[in-house]
């Protein structure tokens, strides 16, 4: 598993947990819909600059989106 899944399976669960929508979380993070289910699919990867921003709209550490576990 590479990087790219495990922060599209990560991102995806953490979301969930929140119990935020793709959209309320592109709003919160300053990102489009499309472009927060395109990383939860793993088809593109995210800059540093969007796992933070993606990382404070959930309040989570970004370490906690790209840990395998």
């Amino acid at each position: 598993m590479d990087l790219k899944d495990i922060l599209a399976a990560n991102l995806r669960r953490v979301r969930q947990q929140a119990g935020l929508s793709q959209e309320d979380l592109a709003d919160r993070a300053g990102l489009s819909v499309r472009y927060v289910g395109s990383i939860e699919r793993a088809r593109v990867s995210a800059s540093v600059t969007v796992l933070g921003r993606i990382a404070a709209a959930l309040k989570v550490e970004p370490t906690a989106l790209i840990t395998r576990g």
